[in-house]
């Protein structure tokens, strides 16, 4: 590599958690796995090949249960996970296939396992979903610790590091995650992962910033480099001349200030300064997450997403299986609503056991399309809900609804579930009130319909946004179109509150756009009964909304309704809210 003397290079990423820190860079190096060597294998040797396979695997086998062993109690969920990649060594599709691949080409098991991976990673990767793309992840890692068993490779021991840095890797498994000790190591940036990806759930759960998908930082970054991390923006400079580091020492003290400051008022209630009381609630994936979300204030759970249950796995799980984990949240919260979410995933993305590739699984058999396309998956997850709703107050939130047949298709299916547990003698909720995620313009529009068939709405704004105007979110080149503050999208929300209250439903909001507190001022201008938003930012936007006075709010968005560019209605919100509510979590003035 050149020699790139001692200027200031940036490098831009995805913030997986928020926070700033600085410090020198730590790299953690898998030397060995890039270069797999090659060779044939003579026919009395392969039974011999396969065994060294074998006990390669083996020892990945054995070295993860000792990692899991070692987890520290707080970090226990995450052990689940590695649980996950323990099941993914013994997979078929990549055990099964290498050991083939040995025998039917007489080839080194190195090889073999490099060839079946570089055919499973493009399965992943070419989904849509981000959860899933980051699963292509967790094969990636595996077989580097199988790689590493084979090749002989040393792997760095992340629990034995020992002084305070921040470590630089091209990922990090979340094995290697939860080794990492908080006392010593600051904050991590890696080459590949996304938002969604387990080790940045990690990262956030243990409050240290992350910076991922910076593609380039292992090449770029050399060990005791000083680097300047921020996990809000997704930035990591490198060299930072002494102007950014004060910038940065002055923004990292501002936020963790402020994040203690919000943490103290957590558990005060969110009413605006005119009296208006508004529930603020966690979104959660895991059962464990709800821990985070009472500890933060929470009024409850406005979402919990249940595909994780269905992931890196062989079979459907068992209405047994679902019901103890739903059962697991709401004995937290006996009496907080719980919003439990049905399936939000297409056949062939998360379920490797129910699959047909689709040219565009975005506009797919997804969600609500693929549970009523398989009643039976459907049937087992809504008679798990129904008896998780016997212990406490559940609600249920159909996603991806496009139209009016789809809400009374489920409505029967719920009948059948109800009669169906009846006759089984099991202790269950007969009637839950049922929600819809509005994430799907068609839904939006027929939003006053729709009204009449339930009994609340929840906006799911990254998905609403990524339809309404016919962009990717994941490509780089039109990314600058996503904007919570298109006009388009504003108008669909205004219509979709004014169809709650004219059938007196209540409206709520689960998407991104709920976590950030600039903004509050517009979801309760235009009406907004409740926030769902990641734990970590409850604080935050409870003290938003005790710095509003609704009517204020409202007269602000009447004007914001009759702009129609995003520049403009960025600019009256930034001019109106901005010294109020800039907490540094949202870049403003273009993208």
């Amino acid at each position: 590599m050149p020699d790139r003397g001692n200027q200031e290079i940036i490098l831009r990423g995805i913030g997986g958690s928020p926070g700033i820190c600085i410090g020198k860079a730590y790299l953690v190096d898998k030397e060995g796995v890039d270069v797999v060597p090659k060779y044939a294998i003579g026919k009395n040797k392969l039974a011999a090949e396969k065994n060294r396979f074998k006990a390669a695997v083996k020892k990945a086998i054995d070295e993860l249960h000792k990692i899991i062993l070692e987890t520290p109690e707080a970090l226990r969920e995450n052990a689940q996970i590695l649980e996950t990649h323990t099941l993914l060594l013994k997979d078929k599709m990549l055990y099964g296939r290498t050991i083939e691949t040995i025998e039917y080409e007489q080839i080194n098991a190195e090889w073999a396992l490099r060839k079946v991976v570089m055919a499973i990673k493009p399965l992943f990767d070419n989904m849509d979903d981000s959860y899933l793309k980051d699963r292509a992840e967790d094969v990636v890692n595996v077989s580097d610790r199988i790689m590493k068993h084979l090749i002989g490779a040393e792997e760095v021991r992340i629990g034995t590091i020992d002084k305070r840095v921040i470590l630089v890797a091209r990922d990090l498994s979340p094995a290697e995650t939860s080794q990492i000790q908080l006392e010593r190591i600051m904050g991590f940036v890696t080459d590949r992962g996304g938002r969604a990806s387990h080790t940045s759930i990690i990262a956030r759960s243990l409050e240290i910033p992350a910076v991922l998908g910076l593609e380039k930082a292992t090449s770029t970054i050399r060990n005791d480099d000083i680097i300047v991390v921020d996990g809000i923006s997704g930035c990591v400079v490198i060299n930072p001349s002494e102007e950014t580091l004060a910038s940065a020492e002055t923004r990292k003290s501002a936020y963790e200030e402020r994040r203690a400051r919000y943490a103290r008022s957590g558990h005060l209630p969110a009413k605006t300064k005119d009296g208006l009381h508004m529930a603020v609630m966690g979104n959660i994936e895991l059962p464990e997450e709800v821990v985070a979300v009472i500890d933060r204030g929470g009024d409850g759970i406005g979402l919990y997403r249940t595909e994780f249950q269905y992931m890196a796995r062989k079979n459907f799980p068992s209405e047994e299986e679902l019901f103890e984990h739903y059962k697991d949240v709401v004995d937290v919260m006996p009496d907080k609503p719980v919003t439990i979410r049905t399936l939000d995933i297409n056949g062939d993305k998360a379920v490797a056991y129910a699959s047909e590739p689709e040219e565009n699984p975005v506009l797919g058999l997804r969600a609500i399309r693929y549970c009523l396309h398989k009643p039976e998956v459907f049937l087992t997850q809504l008679r798990a809900i129904l008896r998780a709703a016997y212990y406490g107050q559940v609600r249920i939130l159909l996603p991806m609804i496009s139209r009016i047949e789809e809400i009374q298709e489920t409505k029967r299916l719920l009948a059948q579930a109800v009669d169906s547990l009846k006759k089984d003698g099991l202790p269950h909720q007969k009637k839950l009130p049922i929600g819809v995620m509005i994430e799907v313009p068609s839904a939006a529009i027929m939003a006053d319909s729709l009204a009449r068939e339930i009994d609340f709405f929840s906006i799911g704004t990254n998905d609403l946004i990524q339809y309404t105007m016919a962009i990717d979110r994941g490509n780089r080149q039109v990314a600058y179109l996503y904007s919570p503050t298109a006009p388009a999208v504003l108008r669909l929300l205004k219509m979709v509150v004014t169809a709650g209250e004219r059938n007196n439903i209540p409206v709520f909001m689960c998407g991104e756009m709920a976590g950030e507190g600039i903004y509050v001022p517009i979801l309760l201008g235009l009406g907004i009964k409740e926030l769902s938003t990641n734990p970590q930012s409850i604080p935050l936007i409870k003290n938003a909304i005790r710095l509003l006075n609704v009517d204020q709010t409202k007269k602000f968005v009447d004007k914001l309704l009759k702009l129609t560019t995003t520049e403009k209605i960025e600019r009256l919100v930034e001019n109106t809210y901005g010294d109020l509510l800039n907490n540094g979590h949202h870049n403003h003035g273009g993208h």
